[in-house]
């Protein structure tokens, strides 16, 4: 396997256990984020940090992935 190849798979696989591990802990610690939410002011701020934060491991985890596959979106012609 060609390093490149390698680096690739180590990092899909990194990013898959770290989204993975994002949503274990949502669903473990879900009744804490909802009460905490719920104290209002700036703590309105925790779901969409948390929605940011599982956006972006989750979407590096899925360009990782198909970049693993060498599936690359078409380009569009200028």
């Amino acid at each position: 396997m060609p390093q490149d190849n390698k680096r690739a798979l180590y990092q899909a696989l990194a990013y898959g256990a770290a989204s993975a591990a994002l949503y274990f802990a949502l669903y473990v610690f879900a009744d804490q984020i909802l009460e905490v939410s719920r104290q209002g002011r700036w703590y309105f701020i925790v779901p969409i940090a948390i929605a940011f934060t599982f956006s972006a491991v989750h979407g590096t985890f899925t360009g990782q992935f198909w970049d693993l596959f060498g599936i690359k979106a078409k380009q569009a012609k200028k």
